[in-house]
């Protein structure tokens, strides 16, 4: 079965560098293929990127290309619309966000939306829409995203919650306080202390994958865990609230755990559960896209990294799937290496291998 869903990635490979897919992508103005080839047109004497908004050129009239080179070689010229031998548009852009999310998170107080806009050369309003295009949200909600983030790091070393809360860049407390139980899944003060009187309910049991935690707050399942070790999963799940009120399963929360299971054995079948992940605004876009993958079939590192608009963040994009803790539910197992083999897991290689090749025989 391993072998048979090795060949089928191998053929979705080999279907991707065929002719036809290259004219479909043409067709289609698909950016996810851009520097993958490039087509040149017969009767211009041009060569353009796949995403270019020219008017589609006859097929009869179109060879693809490797590379710049090769097409001018074959005796063409960049396109004056696209300029396929330059950054892509949104490739520039991507850079402009990338700079201004540095500035962001260099800033003592989030920079003002004008600032920003200035610096990246754009309006206010266009630097506006494309950074939340990149992005995925708003100026002013990555730097919210931020400065929760330097509030948690500042809540484990600070004395006090003020403290944490202002050398964070909120002016009023009460700002951050509106917001604290969304951003930490609990109030500032059971935060500091590790998550005291804070209650979740889990439970322990068993699957073809080996042993399987399930755990949940109030607002959903903040765990999916798998190993081979009960207790070693049960002593993951206290390092991360180690004063939390961890409450064995109920027979409500059986019916959770039920699914759950039901979930790993059938992947094809979705998750009808609320989840509770935590994490930062990158990693929930990351894990949104992964929850976007159908089963049966994979995604590379890169081309989650080009679906978020963040084509150059592979390695962050990969280090927010390792982050993952809702296995299955978020299924950054679908995400594979570009050649197409398996790169490590979480849970272990072996049981990422049999999830793929469950989902592809269902």
């Amino acid at each position: 079965m391993v072998r048979t869903v090795e060949r089928s990635s191998q053929k979705r490979r080999a279907d991707r560098s065929s002719d036809a897919a290259y004219w479909d992508a043409v067709r289609n103005r698909d950016r996810s293929f851009d520097g993958t080839f490039y087509y040149a047109v017969a009767t211009t004497g041009v060569y353009c990127r796949p995403s270019c908004a020219a008017r589609l050129a006859k097929r009869e009239n179109v060879t693809f290309h490797a590379s710049c080179e090769a097409a001018e070689a074959a005796g063409f010229r960049p396109c004056k619309r696209c300029r396929p031998n330059e950054a892509s548009l949104h490739d520039r852009y991507a850079a402009k966000v990338a700079e201004a999310c540095r500035l962001i998170e260099e800033a003592e107080l989030p920079p003002k939306l004008e600032e920003l806009a200035r610096g990246a050369g754009l309006s206010t309003f266009h630097f506006h829409r494309v950074f939340k295009a990149i992005a995925g949200v708003t100026p002013k909600a990555y730097a919210a995203a931020h400065r929760r983030k330097r509030v948690v790091d500042n809540l484990t070393r600070m004395t006090t919650v003020t403290e944490a809360v202002h050398g964070a860049g909120f002016n009023s407390s009460g700002r951050f306080y509106a917001n604290s139980t969304d951003a930490l899944g609990m109030k500032p003060s059971q935060f500091r202390k590790g998550g005291a009187s804070t209650e979740m309910r889990f439970a322990v049991g068993s699957c073809s994958l080996g042993v399987i935690l399930v755990a949940a707050s109030e607002k959903g399942i903040t765990a999916i865990l798998l190993g081979d070790d009960p207790e070693a999963l049960v002593h993951n799940l206290e390092d991360r609230f180690p004063q939390a009120k961890l409450i064995g399963g109920d027979r409500d929360f059986e019916d959770t755990m039920a699914k759950v299971v039901g979930l790993v054995e059938a992947p094809e079948t979705g998750l009808d559960l609320p989840l509770d992940a935590r994490g930062t605004a990158f990693q929930h876009r990351v894990w949104e896209a992964l929850r976007q993958i159908p089963a049966g079939t994979t995604a590379t590192y890169t081309e989650i990294a080009q679906r978020i608009g963040m084509p150059k963040a592979v390695r962050a994009v990969a280090a927010a799937c390792a982050a993952n803790k809702i296995a299955i539910a978020i299924p950054c197992h679908r995400v594979v290496r570009n050649d197409g083999s398996l790169s490590g897991y979480r849970w272990g290689v072996e049981r990422k291998r049999t999830l793929i090749a469950r989902e592809a025989k269902g």
